[in-house]
């Protein structure tokens, strides 16, 4: 088998031919830095204030609200650090499931004396405790910020921001969510969502990698992270990432245009996954809440242990499939998953992700499950 089949959608996706062909002018002849005053420079500058109106008109927000920043580490990183120093928030509130670039952060600013840190509770079917949460929320006497992911980057499980969103309202909380897997996924309404800040990132969506956008609600008002120029209105200092910026409003463009067909497409391909390794694979189950809330893009399957299966991503990647073990942004290590641990710690059990794309198909599927079943 020599054809690589790519099931890691969720750590990253390859690059829209289109999305390209919209940068390419950027690498090349309009070259400009969007700050210099000359034409070279404000062809620069428009391009960048054209993209960042089309992502607001996406996400329905102002485009006084959309930042550009490097990815969704940076803009999750600038939102809590923010919160926290500027917006007088005394009490971060979490889950042990969020991605690193958001428990890393929490951890930092409690270690370092700046916050209390409270984890919520979470349910046996992965997702969060809204009870917990909101007993949390009024146990506390001083200002709060809750970042909460909108979708489990390993498992997929979705949350409630509307009702995570009105608690916080109801608590007088700030909301942060790391909506990295869900941009350019599913459809936001930020006019209408109670929450103050967001991330997305491009190359989760057939975008580029290197650019994403940190939303912040026209009411909060915050210092700058990153210090030294003025660029994106005095908030991210350093030269942009022109055809970055372009890159990513076209991938947002183009996965909104097409949301209906390519989500109906992978929901179709999740669903057939999961039959199919349920019909060829004795003893699998599956993380999280797959059939309910849930990424359509994402699946989370536990297999038996055994001598064979404990090398199963070496010898699927050996046979050309690429798939994770949990989080990609950690592959380097092999600490296990802390999303797995935190929801099924079953020691007998070996976790791989599949996540799709709109480029997959049902006969990548079967292939996989045809590995898969040597393999077990």
């Amino acid at each position: 088998m020599n054809q690589r089949i790519y099931f890691d959608n969720a750590a990253t996706t390859p690059l829209d031919a289109t999305v390209l062909e919209a940068m390419m002018p950027y690498l090349t002849e309009k070259f400009g830095n969007p700050s210099s005053i000359y034409s070279y420079g404000r062809e620069s500058r428009l391009a960048i204030e054209n993209a960042r109106k089309s992502v607001a008109k996406i996400l329905n927000a102002h485009p006084a609200e959309i930042f550009f920043t490097s990815g969704g580490t940076e803009s999750s990183n600038t939102a809590i650090c923010a919160a926290v120093r500027d917006l007088g928030c005394k009490h971060i509130i979490t889950s042990p499931v969020e991605h690193h670039a958001t428990l890393h952060t929490v951890e930092n600013l409690y270690h370092r004396g700046e916050a209390a840190l409270s984890y919520v509770k979470m349910l046996p079917d992965g997702h969060i405790d809204m009870e917990d949460l909101e007993q949390l929320l009024a146990s506390c006497e001083e200002k709060s910020v809750v970042t909460l992911m909108h979708a489990n980057n390993e498992i997929g499980n979705m949350m409630d921001i509307h009702a995570v969103g009105e608690l916080c309202k109801k608590y007088n909380a700030i909301f942060h969510s790391d909506t990295v897997q869900t941009v350019g996924h599913f459809p936001f309404d930020l006019r209408n969502t109670p929450v103050h800040f967001i991330t997305g990132a491009g190359h989760k969506f057939h975008g580029p990698k290197g650019v994403g956008i940190l939303y912040i609600n026209e009411n909060v008002k915050i210092k700058p992270f990153i210090q030294g120029g003025g660029q994106e209105r005095n908030m991210r200092a350093g030269t942009e990432n022109l055809y970055g910026v372009v890159g990513f409003a076209k991938a947002l463009e183009m996965a909104t245009e097409n949301y209906e067909k390519d989500s109906a497409h992978i929901r179709e391909l999740k669903s057939y996954m999961m039959e199919e390794l349920k019909k060829h694979i004795k003893g699998v189950s599956f993380n999280g809440d797959p059939l309910g809330r849930s990424l359509y893009t994402v699946v989370s399957a536990s297999f038996p242990k055994t001598e064979k299966s404990e090398m199963i991503l070496f010898n699927l990647d050996i046979n050309n499939i690429c798939a994770s073990g949990g989080s990609a942004c950690t592959s380097g290590a092999d600490a296990g998953s802390h999303v797995i641990r935190a929801i099924n710690n079953n020691p007998n059990q070996v976790t791989v992700r599949f996540s799709f794309s709109k480029q997959n198909t049902k006969e990548e599927i079967d292939m996989v499950v045809s590995k898969l079943k040597e393999m077990i």
